[in-house]
């Protein structure tokens, strides 16, 4: 990737799925390749199952943690309705990775609406990027449905130029040691490795 250009990852999904330390594992693989990251806080209604969003970028010199509409050249999703309700933050050339888990919003556990049908196709018939994969199904695979943080994690590693040594490194430096092996087999389940 051409450190010139900042590059922005939103990363999306429900209070609890664990984007604070995939955002965390993130912006430190960043750093350690000599990258000035700027982290965002999260976003949103984290401890009641709302709504969640974290921003990195990173680039030679990165002024602020925000991300505006049409800048994100990746939005890595937890669950598919929050990748379509962040759509409009992709840049025209950007991509989704998204993990094809379905959490119901609050409307929807009540019976007020339905969870929209065919999220990822009407996404592709926009003519968008998308890599979507049952996350969930690896992560339980790998030993703990909490690791699709992980799963999403390895996805994404696949998008860019650095060393999967590097981003294992990342990952035995940003979890506890007693989840290692656990989280180890889910990034390498989500890389396709």
């Amino acid at each position: 990737m051409n450190t010139n250009t900042t590059k922005n990852i939103m990363i999306v999904g429900v209070g609890g799925q664990g984007s604070l330390l995939a955002s965390k594992l993130l912006g430190h693989l960043l750093l350690q390749e000599g990258y000035d990251v700027k982290v965002s806080e999260v976003h949103g209604m984290s401890q009641r199952g709302g709504s969640v969003v974290t921003y990195v970028r990173f680039g030679e010199k990165v002024y602020s943690p925000i991300i505006d509409k049409g800048q994100a050249d990746f939005i890595v999703s937890f669950e598919k309705l929050e990748a379509a309700r962040y759509l409009e933050y992709l840049k025209p050339d950007g991509r989704i990775v998204v993990n094809t888990q379905e959490i119901d919003p609050m409307p929807v556990v009540t019976g007020a609406a339905s969870y929209p049908v065919n999220l990822i196709g009407k996404m592709e018939d926009l003519g968008l990027s998308v890599d979507a994969m049952d996350c969930l199904s690896l992560a339980e695979s790998a030993g703990s449905s909490k690791a699709v943080n992980i799963v999403l994690m390895g996805r994404l590693s696949r998008y860019f130029d650095i060393p999967m040594e590097k981003w294992l490194s990342a990952i035995e430096e940003c979890v506890p040691s007693r989840f290692l092996e656990l989280n180890r087999k889910a990034f390498l389940m989500g890389r396709g490795e």
